[in-house]
């Protein structure tokens, strides 16, 4: 397999790479670009934060979790490529230097990077921008200073020319579909070739983001010889409304999904600012949360809550069902090998929907319990309820016990009692080192309580109630 992309403004082309390489190992090892540190290895920390760009932008990105593949007609900066090439500093970089951001600075080249990221997208929610770097010994006071210091100052000219390079410079080429290819090298870049691909190949590994299958790699050790990339395919990474519905692409990233889900359904918008972090959420995809089953992924409660219909494909046949039938039981779904989440879509709707997620963390954290309400009301009864959670069981699953207490009824506080008696009914969760049993369900009882108080203009938000 043939590889090129940008480093730091040069064109690097790379043959017969192992594809589980990680950039970070790369970079470190056979580059001798040690800026990018290694700390924890799993998209935690921050310290190995790049800056990525193509024809979608450029966004930050740990490259601990990024395989040598997904850089494949991209360009890659590093915190050594983000000085002028006279060595001027970025504005970033002085910033740091004047407000004394840096101590031992461990993590300082990943603040650096994610900071320089943040500053070219003119992006000044520095609280939230930096919620995925992690500093143990400055503290974050002296950053965010730097930050906010930075705000104003010109993007730098050198900052400028990896968009417009990339397209000139460097060939996407073909796909490696077959022949002489390692398997582990395909690359489709349409959904008919990977249904092709994956059709015949169907013990390959898909690979969107990386974010959970990275861990596999770096974490367990796991051998991975037949990988299929899918970052090049973009008609799985389009968004497209009509008046009734929202197809979403498998491929769409949680980042482009909030915006979305802004204008459509906020509280599901919010909870998802809080999915890992902005370097995670850049390139980990609706898709691949979905398909990997895990019972606290984040996504599907809410999709399961508003109605979505999951869409699958096995070379030329394609299929649709309800996103909740999807999830069989713990580690199995209903999808045969070589079968791939194409699409997923939902039933355009009035809002009515709350999520929340509970975790130790506000910020990188997984969940507890993620509960997702969609209840209407009209004329004071309750005329539709669908309830969902993760956490709660082997699966993403839905409340039925619960949203029949509802359905019909008045929505009022002897209501809510009736009802969240019947969680129970619903879930019999296991106690792990995220939460207990008891608590897990005095939480869902709790936040069914949440959702009557706000619709009772009740404040709830620990953050914005005040004495």
């Amino acid at each position: 397999m043939t590889l090129t992309f940008l480093l730091n403004g040069e064109s690097v082309e790379l043959l017969n790479v192992d594809p589980t390489t990680t950039a970070l190992d790369w970079l470190r090892e056979t580059r001798g670009l040690t800026g990018t540190k290694e700390g924890c290895n799993e998209g935690d920390c921050g310290a190995c934060t790049v800056l990525l760009t193509d024809e979608a932008g450029t966004r930050a990105v740990n490259a601990c979790l990024l395989f040598l593949p997904q850089l494949h007609g991209k360009a890659l900066r590093t915190v050594e490529g983000l000085k002028g090439p006279k060595g001027e500093l970025h504005p970033v970089q002085e910033a740091m230097i004047a407000h004394h951001g840096s101590q031992c600075g461990f993590c300082t080249p990943g603040f650096i990077a994610q900071m320089a990221a943040n500053h070219l997208n003119r992006e000044t929610d520095h609280e939230a921008g930096l919620a995925g770097n992690l500093c143990r010994c400055t503290g974050y006071a002296p950053i965010l200073r730097a930050a906010r210091a930075a705000e104003t100052a010109p993007v730098p000219v050198w900052m400028q020319d990896d968009p417009a390079f990339i397209l000139a410079e460097i060939s996407r080429g073909e796909p490696q579909a077959g022949g002489s290819a390692p398997l582990g090298a395909l690359q489709p870049r349409t959904t008919d070739e990977l249904a092709t691909l994956y059709a015949a190949h169907p013990n390959a590994t898909l690979v969107g983001g990386a974010t959970d299958v990275g861990l596999w790699v770096t974490k367990h050790f796991r051998p991975l010889s037949e990988l299929i990339f899918l970052a090049g395919v973009r008609d799985l990474q389009t968004i497209t409304e009509t008046d009734t519905e929202i197809r979403i692409g498998a491929g769409v990233t949680i980042a482009a999904l909030i915006p979305l889900m802004a204008r459509h359904h906020p509280s599901f918008a919010a909870m998802l600012a809080r999915y890992a972090s902005p370097q995670i959420r850049a390139v980990a995809t609706i898709g691949g949360n979905i398909a990997n089953g895990s019972p606290i992924g984040d996504g599907p409660p809410p999709l399961i809550a508003l109605g979505a219909t999951l869409h699958l494909r096995h070379g030329e046949k394609r299929r649709s069902l309800p996103l909740e039938d999807f999830f069989l039981d713990y580690g199995k779904q209903d999808r045969a090998p070589g079968e791939f989440v194409e699409a997923i879509t939902i039933p355009k709707q009035p809002d009515h929907l709350k999520v929340w997620k509970l975790s130790k963390r506000q910020d990188q954290d997984i969940s507890a319990v993620l509960g997702a309400f969609n209840i209407a009301v009209e004329n004071g009864k309750i005329t539709s309820a669908r309830i969902a959670f993760g956490g709660m069981a082997a699966t993403p699953k839905r409340a039925r016990a619960v949203e029949a207490a509802l359905l019909g009824q008045s929505w009022s506080e002897t209501t809510m009692r009736a009802a969240a008696a019947r969680f129970a009914e619903d879930y019999q969760p296991l106690s792990d080192l995220r939460a207990s049993a008891a608590y897990r369900l005095r939480t869902a009882e709790a936040l069914l309580w949440r959702a009557f108080a706000e619709s009772q203009g009740q404040a709830t938000d620990i953050r914005e109630v005040r004495a």
